[in-house]
C-alpha cells in the first residue's frame, strides 16, 4: 500500500534518479545488473539506460534451479518474457554474466543499509555467490518513504551499498 502511494505521488521517480547517473562513479564497461519493476516497485529503468548510454553493460536476473538468481546480458529493446512471479527475463536466456554492481528491488530499508526484500532470499544468496569471488556493489533502488528506522536482520543478508531515492544516492558505510 505504502509504494503505491508514493509511486502514485512520484510519477517522474524513474526520469528523476536517472538523472544521478553522473554522480555514480564505477569502473568503466562495468556490468549492472538491474531489474524490470513490477507492481509499485521503484522503476529503475530510466538509470539503467542512462548507465548504458555511459557505457556500462545491462544484465537482468532469471530465476535459475535451487532458487538461484543468474544475471543474463540484456539490452534495452531485448525481447522479455515473464517468469514464474510474474518478473520479466530476457526472452532469449542471453549469456550469463557476473554483475560488478546490482540494482536491487526492496520492500523497506533503514539508515544502516540492511533493506527487507520478499522473503525469498534470491538477492542474499545471489550477492553472496557474487561476493565470495569479487567487490559486488549493492545498491538498493527505492523512493525515499521507503525508509524505516531500523529493519530485523539475519546472518545471511546483505547490506546495500548505497541507495538511490528521488531524493538522491545515500552511501552506507561497511
Amino acid at each position: 500500500m505504502l509504494r503505491e502511494t508514493l509511486s502514485a505521488a512520484l510519477p517522474d521517480f524513474a526520469t528523476t534518479i536517472a538523472g544521478f547517473a553522473g554522480e555514480m562513479v564505477f569502473a568503466d564497461a562495468a556490468i549492472v545488473a538491474g531489474y524490470l519493476p513490477i507492481r509499485e516497485e521503484a522503476d529503475p529503468r530510466a538509470l539503467m539506460a542512462a548507465l548504458a548510454k555511459r557505457g556500462h553493460r545491462l544484465a537482468l536476473p532469471c530465476m535459475a534451479e535451487g532458487k538461484r538468481l543468474v544475471f543474463r546480458a540484456w539490452r534495452e529493446g531485448d525481447a522479455t518474457q515473464l517468469n514464474v512471479h510474474g518478473i520479466g527475463e530476457p526472452a532469449s536466456g542471453g549469456p550469463a554474466v557476473t554483475p560488478e554492481l546490482v540494482l536491487v528491488p526492496l520492500l523497506a530499508f533503514d539508515a544502516h543499509g540492511h533493506r527487507l526484500g520478499y522473503g525469498g532470499g534470491y538477492y542474499d544468496r545471489a550477492l553472496d555467490r557474487l561476493r565470495a569471488g569479487c567487490r559486488v556493489t549493492a545498491i538498493g533502488i527505492a523512493y525515499a518513504g521507503q525508509e524505516v528506522d531500523a529493519l530485523p536482520r539475519e546472518p545471511h543478508d546483505h547490506r546495500l551499498d548505497l541507495v538511490v531515492t528521488e531524493r538522491g544516492i545515500r552511501h552506507f558505510e561497511s
